[in-house]
């Protein structure tokens, strides 16, 4: 049986609905349509309304394109039309108050996404006295173009106003605001650890989970130039922020769309960081919003108070290599000279190769490719912050074979479906498998509860000489530290030991 709920705002009156004990209101808003004169300008506040907004249906969804073809299949894309697209949704108990808050931030590589992916249905953490809220951000140029007279990182921005947001409206939901966990998956977890990193951000949440993404993929200025330049090129306009404006939204997502595939298709020599970054749209070290590096800023003392419980998978890169059949186009001169620019010696791909007797160059470079753009990046980021600090857990979703997922594996991706428990959908059973574990959900959903309740998700933290990483799967493995030989293989710079 369904009912209503109403609920006030300081800016209005929220109509919802109550399913099964679980609160839900969907579409509000929580900063004014960013297009006419808020059009690439920072997120604007919310102008009250008079009588009792629907929130029963989700709410529009900011100006994107779609997933590469090779992985539509996998990752869903939601399109809703309508300007008011920075919105956000909220699950709640229906009976009580001062309950922990998660505020989801999507993944998308900050072109794709949206808060009402239907994976991210926060029903089963309500059900298990979460309050959870689920975002949009501006993506693309859109959200992260650096041009003259505008505004950097209005995509971050947008984060920030939505977790004001919260501070200020949780509690009438049945959240506690003192109690505020920031969680995300991919590019969701980088601009996490940019919001560790962001001045603008203190005191905002209180804990973070960042799942498959760190701190490495921030822009410097000089890379940040070189896309404005780029898109503005491809647009035929001057990089302004006047001239970037004018520009209709579908033809500025056609414009990310391009420079993304060049970027990804292109040189070191061209693109310079870009070229190994591969993500020319993210939040820019601006001087502002984005003072320093998110590493630099954490080995400063930056959100030292903040708990952090930093998650990979075990496979992740798979996902970008197994749809499209390119894992079977890699042979010994392409894994070695992949490897090379990456950093990784002739030494370390032997290392790789001895510790995977018989495998294909394609599965080796798969691995190398997962550990220098997930693992070591979260390890380093635990690695940056001082002593004393807040406790650092590290977690590594194990659950999925290959032989589950059509060569997948534990991917990048894989483990999203399990922390919402939303296993069941139809759309997700090619990357979670026919016939997913409901141990492994109740494994992994369990996990980021305890942390969400209680900062502890129930196995050691890190510290300055040990790094215990709990294995998800049917169960917890906590082991003391996974891939010493891999680790110590990467060139002294990109090393994640502890001295």
């Amino acid at each position: 049986m369904t009912d209503a709920r109403v609920v006030s705002t300081s800016t209005g009156r929220v109509r919802g609905t109550v399913t099964d004990g679980v609160a839900r209101f969907l579409g509000i808003p929580y900063a004014q349509a960013p297009f006419g004169e808020n059009r690439l300008r920072p997120p604007q506040p919310v102008r009250p309304w008079t009588g009792e907004r629907d929130a029963t249906a989700y709410g529009p969804t900011v100006p994107k394109g779609n997933y590469p073809a090779y992985v539509r299949h996998l990752l869903h894309e939601v399109d809703i039309p309508g300007e008011e697209c920075l919105n956000l949704n909220v699950w709640a108990p229906a009976d009580g108050d001062a309950q922990p808050v998660m505020v989801w931030i999507h993944g998308g590589s900050f072109t794709n996404g949206s808060g009402s992916v239907a994976e991210y249905d926060g029903s089963g953490f309500a059900a298990d006295g979460i309050v959870t809220v689920t975002i949009n951000y501006r993506l693309g140029a859109e959200g992260f173009l650096a041009v003259t007279g505008g505004t950097p990182n209005l995509g971050l921005l947008d984060m920030i106003a939505a977790l004001r947001w919260v501070r200020s409206e949780i509690a009438a939901f049945g959240g506690d605001p003192a109690r505020v966990t920031v969680a995300g998956e991919s590019a969701g977890a980088m601009a996490i650890a940019t919001l560790l990193a962001a001045p603008a951000a203190t005191g905002l949440f209180t804990a973070a989970v960042l799942q498959s993404g760190a701190g490495a993929n921030a822009l410097s200025p000089a890379a940040a130039d070189l896309v404005a330049r780029r898109v503005a090129d491809h647009l035929g306009v001057p990089a302004t922020r006047d001239a970037i404006a004018g520009v209709p939204p579908q033809r500025l997502v056609q414009a990310t769309s391009a420079i993304s595939a060049q970027v990804i298709a292109g040189r070191r020599a061209e693109w310079g960081e870009l070229a190994l970054k591969r993500l020319p749209f993210a939040p820019v070290v601006d001087g502002e919003v984005l003072p320093r590096p998110p590493e630099e800023a954490l080995a400063a003392g930056a959100s030292a108070e903040v708990p952090l419980l930093l998650s990979t998978t075990r496979d992740e890169y798979r996902l970008f290599v197994v749809p499209s059949g390119l894992i079977e186009t890699i042979d010994d001169t392409t894994l070695a000279a992949v490897a090379n620019s990456l950093g990784l010696s002739a030494e370390g791909v032997e290392v790789y190769r001895a510790n995977r007797p018989g495998a294909p160059a394609g599965d080796v470079l798969t691995d190398i490719q997962t550990d220098y753009r997930f693992w070591m990046p979260a390890v380093r980021l635990a690695q940056a912050r001082p002593a004393g600090a807040a406790p650092t857990w590290i977690a590594r979703f194990d659950a999925l074979d290959r032989a589950d997922n059509d060569g997948l594996g534990s991917c990048h991706a894989a483990e999203v479906p399990f922390v919402f428990g939303t296993t069941g959908l139809t759309e997700k059973s090619r990357l979670v498998g026919s016939h997913p574990s409901a141990k492994v959900t109740e494994t992994v959903h369990g996990a980021w509860v305890r942390f969400l309740r209680d900062r502890d998700p129930g196995w050691p933290a890190a510290d300055g000489t040990a790094r215990p990483t709990a294995l998800l799967g049917a169960g917890i493995e906590v082991v003391p530290d996974p891939q010493p030989a891999e680790r110590d293989a990467w060139k002294p710079a990109e090393r994640g030991a502890w001295k």
